[in-house]
């Protein structure tokens, strides 16, 4: 849910099978499954004594059932009067998407129509907004970029977000975009501690085994192959492909842990975390690359503090909404994809696709080249040529699935030991905990919205999808309450509103051989069709997905013979 933690601060480490849930089980399995059966009982016997037990609230955004159309294989006939001819058309309207529209318009090419399902694009960093606050509905935060990163820089540098270079030529952030203190505090058996790393109790041991995972980290930040390429870096593809390094792809971060002895259970805790932070995996699942990745790749060399986080009230909404603002006259929201065929039109290569709405009315459009900036998923049942022989990388892509919740509170929750911070972690808890919207702005007091993050870490990552898509209002309410009664028992009487996202596809997860295995392949073009999404990188992050966008669209440029300068 944040960046990495300083390697100085800091559920458990460990498989759990919950028990299969469907549509039809009762709200104690629920609980059982998500938040472990002591909570679920506890949560389970309590009565209206405490409040109302469901606030009002609705399940909010993620089209399922337009997207269903989509793997469902329906596809309309399209009137002869509802064709559009465009040079490119975009399919997907989340980050990747929307910066190759950037990308495109910055190039000055504005030949181009960007067709996303939703009715608000921004894919999984949409946000909302109430009369309090503007907040997120998925990632709210990105670390302050390294100058490697040249497309994040340039556009966060359009943004304004950047003040000017340092010595070393590496961007700076103005200060009112850079999370304010405190950042981040964890929650156990009954108080509230600074940072993620639990320091009171520790033992010496514990201590020493933090301090090697740290030397570890640093050797790593210090290494360099033989172009000069770093072991981990942002994007990806700056990343070196040395064997020393990817052959770290090949095992799970977990047994990479105990292969050291490592077994401190802080420790342990810290790199399960971070694997359920950024992957909505456990430590186990995780590739060891992306394990190590999550702390080395952001740091600016070793004994370097992880960057800076670069946020907002509403997250990651802000550039969003920035990107969305440069390219709107030629976004077409409400519109599914659910045939992309490429073949030829009036004798030359074409790609023709058609879109429906929720009315099931038909649009199609017709484009020289296409960027398919949806998932590889999508892919697989909207390209027509791959309904029936499916690309073999298709089989090696997983999806976790995560319930977003944002709690309309009407003043803040006492607190016993360290006060409110940004990040508000449950140690104890299988969710992420909670961010504050209004704490970047500095209203510390009054009302507030609270933004819960429950990632579905199950092995069987199907079985947990159906099970999240089970659940309604009022299952996913008592879900986050009684995660949340844990630090704050008088919450429920201070939730004015909670409105639920159900992301059922929302991140790439990196299985070990994963991220340097054949499904990097993925991004060739094929047919005039180029493709854009951070799963292509294997890690689920913003910078990722823009990378790829922009990569996409400056294949689509150098195809028509525009010049440009490459932002890669």
């Amino acid at each position: 849910m944040t960046g990495p933690p300083p390697l100085g601060r800091a559920g458990k480490a460990g498989r759990t099978r919950p028990p299969a849930v469907t549509r039809g089980s009762t709200r104690r399995e629920l609980l059982v499954a998500l938040l472990g059966l002591p909570f679920a009982a506890a949560s389970c016997r309590r009565g209206p004594r405490r409040g109302p037990r469901v606030p009002e609230g609705e399940i909010v955004g993620a089209s399922h059932d337009l997207g269903h159309r989509v793997r469902d294989g329906l596809v309309p006939a399209v009137p002869a009067d509802r064709w559009t001819r465009a040079a490119v058309a975009i399919v997907g309207g989340g980050i990747a998407g929307l910066s190759a529209a950037w990308r495109l318009e910055r190039a000055g090419f504005r030949d181009f129509v960007l067709l996303e399902l939703e009715e608000a694009a921004g894919g999984h960093a949409r946000s909302g907004a109430s009369r309090v606050t503007a907040y997120p509905w998925g990632a709210h935060y990105v670390p302050a970029p390294l100058k490697e990163d040249r497309a994040l820089v340039a556009l966060l540098d359009e943004m304004g977000v950047l003040g000017g270079r340092d010595a070393e030529g590496e961007p700076v952030v103005r200060e009112e975009h850079l999370c304010r203190d405190p950042e981040e505090r964890v929650f156990f058996k009954g108080r509230w501690y600074e940072g993620l790393y639990l320091h009171a109790g520790a033992s010496r041991e514990d201590l020493a085994q933090l301090a090697a995972f740290r030397a570890e980290v640093d050797r790593w930040a210090a290494w360099r192959d033989a172009k000069g390429c770093r072991a981990f870096a942002i994007p990806l593809a700056r990343s070196s492909d040395d064997p020393e390094v990817t052959r770290l792809d090949r095992e799970g971060f977990g047994e990479w842990v105990a292969r050291r002895g490592w077994t401190s259970p802080r420790l342990r805790w810290l790199l399960d975390y971070a694997c359920r932070d950024d992957y909505g995996m456990r430590l186990e699942e995780t590739s060891a690359w992306a394990g190590l990745f999550y702390f080395a790749a952001r740091l600016r060399g070793p004994g370097a503090e992880p960057r800076p986080l670069v946020t907002w009230p509403e997250g990651n909404g802000r550039i969003a909404a920035h990107l969305l603002a440069a390219v709107r006259p030629r976004v077409r929201l409400g519109l599914a994809a659910v045939d992309v065929a490429s073949g030829l039109e009036a004798g030359r290569p074409a790609v023709r696709i058609v879109a429906v709405d929720r009315s099931g009315a038909a649009r199609g459009f017709v484009a020289d080249q296409v960027v398919f900036a949806a998932s590889q998923l999508v892919a697989r049942h909207a390209i027509r040529d791959w309904r029936a022989a499916p690309p073999a990388h298709l089989a090696e892509i997983e999806h976790g699935s995560w319930l977003v919740a944002n709690l309309h509170v009407r003043s803040r929750p006492r607190e016993v030991g360290f006060p409110l911070a940004w990040d508000n972690v449950l140690r104890e808890s299988p969710s992420l905990g909670y961010v504050v919207a209004t704490h970047q702005a500095g209203r510390d007091h009054g009302p507030t919205v609270l933004t819960y993050y429950h990632p579905n870490c199950d092995a069987d990552p199907r079985s947990a999808r159906a099970r999240l898509l089970a659940m309604d209002h009022a299952d996913s309410a008592e879900l986050v309450l009684a995660d949340l009664e844990r630090a704050h028992p008088e919450i429920r009487g201070l939730v004015e509103r909670l409105d639920v996202m159900r992301w059922g596809h929302a991140m790439v997860r990196p299985r070990p051989g994963f991220v340097w295995g054949s499904a990097r392949g993925a991004r060739r073009p094929w047919r005039g069709i180029h493709f854009a999404n951070a799963e292509l990188s294997g890690l689920p992050l913003l910078e990722e997905a823009l990378h790829h966008g922009v990569r996409a669209a400056e294949e689509v440029l150098a195809a028509r013979g525009v010049p440009f300068e490459t932002m890669l």
